[in-house]
């Protein structure tokens, strides 16, 4: 794995916003799409994390924990 350098705060929380709009796009599209059922969130969990993953360069882990706690609140 390669090593992350560390961020300053400041483009942290400004990845965060980026991050949640994009999340909550790609939520939006999902439920109106009704892929966002209790079988399929997997399913949109991966796209979200995709989605969130191309617009922010952010680490694997946090884009997932983004994409469940959006799904949370979606669903």
């Amino acid at each position: 794995m390669a090593k992350t350098a560390k961020k300053p705060v400041a483009k942290k929380a400004l990845k965060k916003k980026v991050v949640k709009s994009v999340v909550k796009k790609a939520t939006k599209k999902a439920v109106a799409k009704k892929v966002l059922k209790k079988k399929n969130t997997k399913a949109v969990a991966k796209k979200v994390t995709k989605l969130v993953l191309k617009k922010a360069p952010a680490k694997k882990k946090t884009a997932k924990k983004v994409a469940k706690k959006a799904i949370k609140k979606a669903a």
